[in-house]
């Protein structure tokens, strides 16, 4: 995709679609931008909502902030956890108004000096409060760029992240930054999310990678996985024309090397039933119309460090997407001579596919 459709394309959609409701959005003053920001570091926009009003209302300007008590500030703070940014919070209020004359400095040079503040953070404020030429890089970012791109380095190796610094400097529209970083952050949030993305209704879906290859649940990738204790798998056994579709696992994770069915993992269970399966398939791959054959009961099993839990759910096409085409597809009754991870084969044994 060329660079300066998406920019465009996203411009308009940010104008035209985009209804993200926040309290600090649009905001030009640099401390409220400030503040908001450094709340919502490791906490949920719906977290941090009431959190920012109440510091607001309480101290409204940054020497207000300077002058008040630690133990105060950090019992409006309580909830929030990660303390050290409370405490940086406050050296960096003091340190502007006593060393700065209560003025927060315009540049990002200055900026990102201050105690608490990384790149992304000063380029929010510099973007946001003075509309200087600065590209946010956060997590929804390196989503949307993955995807829309079709990258596939780690979004958290040192190469993968020059490569998105890179492109996120190259796409940002230079003339209205703040504009620009809003936008792409609320598309993240909003459209290109992490589980369950919003493709149907994407304005950039005709020109997204993720989604002409069928990648869109798989990118972005990551070198190190987050061992989370509980992970829920579900595998969509997709037939056609007695044939399935399989691929190999080749991520840094468990399972590395061995084959499986289209993988869907989810944070949290998703009670399917046949509707669900055909939004979904609709949603993320534009099949409208699918028989879904069944949904097996919830299996399970316990490895070392986590549990995996999951369903497997079949469904045949009439004729396989454009967007899955790329993928191996595998004569049914060659199933047997694949190696399937021990929660795959479980299935399979009873199961007759």
């Amino acid at each position: 995709m060329l660079k300066s459709k998406f920019t465009s394309l996203l411009m308009q959609w940010h104008k035209k679609s985009n209804r993200r409701e926040m309290p600090w959005k649009g905001e030009k003053d640099p401390y409220k931008i400030w503040l908001s920001e450094i709340i919502l570091q490791q906490t949920r926009v719906e977290q941090g909502w009431n959190y920012y009003e109440r510091f607001i209302k309480k101290y409204p300007t940054i020497q207000q902030l300077a002058k008040a008590k630690d133990e105060e500030v950090f019992k409006l703070w309580e909830g929030l956890g990660y303390y050290n940014r409370c405490k940086n919070l406050l050296i960096t209020a003091r340190f502007i108004s006593k060393e700065l004359n209560g003025k927060f400095p315009n540049n990002y040079d200055k900026i990102i000096l201050l105690k608490g503040i990384g790149p992304y953070t000063a380029a929010a404020i510099s973007s946001f409060a003075f509309n200087l030429p600065y590209a946010v890089v956060d997590g929804n970012v390196f989503r949307v760029l993955s995807r829309v791109f079709g990258i596939e380095t780690a979004i958290d190796s040192n190469e993968g992240k020059k490569e998105f610094t890179k492109l996120a400097d190259e796409v940002l529209d230079k003339k209205n930054a703040g504009e620009y970083n809003q936008a792409i952050m609320d598309f993240g949030a909003t459209i290109c999310k992490p589980v369950s993305p919003s493709c149907s209704s994407c304005v950039l879906q005709k020109n997204c990678n993720a989604f002409k290859e069928g990648k869109v649940n798989l990118l972005p990738f990551k070198e190190k996985v987050l061992q989370k204790k509980h992970r829920w798998f579900y595998y969509f056994l997709m037939q056609h024309d007695n044939k399935i579709l399989v691929h190999k696992r080749n991520q840094k994770d468990i399972w590395e090397n061995l084959f499986e069915f289209y993988l869907f993992e989810s944070s949290e269970q998703i009670k399917w039933n046949n509707q669900l399966v055909q939004e979904w398939l609709n949603e993320q791959f534009a099949i409208k119309s699918a028989e879904v054959v069944s949904v097996s009961a919830i299996l399970a099993q316990q490895l070392t460090h986590q549990k995996i839990t999951g369903q497997f759910i079949k469904v045949n096409f009439k004729k396989v997407p454009t967007s899955l085409q790329h993928y191996k597809w595998l004569v049914i009754k060659k199933l047997n001579g694949l190696a399937f991870p021990k929660f795959i084969n479980q299935f399979l044994e009873k199961e007759i596919v």
